[in-house]
C-alpha cells in the first residue's frame, strides 16, 4: 500500500501518460488522465495540479467543486480541455 503523497511524488518523476480503459462520453477530445500532485484550497477557490505523463496541468476551480469531487493529492483524475476551460473529472468509486 502506497500513500497518496508518495504516489504523487513518484508520478512527478514519470514521463509516460496513463490512459484509463473506461472514459465518460463527452464531446471534449483533449483528455489528460493522471495523478493529482497538489491541491491548494482557500475560502472560494482551489488550485489543482495534475501530472499526466510529462504534462503538468493546473486548473482553477471553485472550492465547492473541488470539495464535491473530493480531490486530494495522490488521486487519479482526468483534466478535460475544451477551448480555454479545463474540467476535472473522477470515476465513480
Amino acid at each position: 500500500m502506497v500513500d497518496g503523497k508518495s504516489l504523487a511524488r513518484f508520478v512527478r518523476e514519470q514521463v509516460d501518460a496513463y490512459e484509463p480503459e473506461l472514459l465518460l462520453s463527452q464531446s471534449a477530445r483533449n483528455r489528460f488522465t493522471g495523478v493529482v500532485t497538489s491541491v491548494q484550497r482557500d475560502k472560494l477557490t482551489a488550485v489543482i495540479e495534475l501530472r499526466a505523463g510529462r504534462f503538468r496541468i493546473v486548473s482553477l476551480l471553485t472550492r465547492e467543486a473541488a470539495d464535491d469531487l473530493r480531490l486530494e493529492e495522490g488521486d487519479l483524475a482526468t483534466a478535460v480541455v475544451k477551448a480555454t476551460d479545463v474540467i476535472m473529472e473522477v470515476s465513480p468509486a
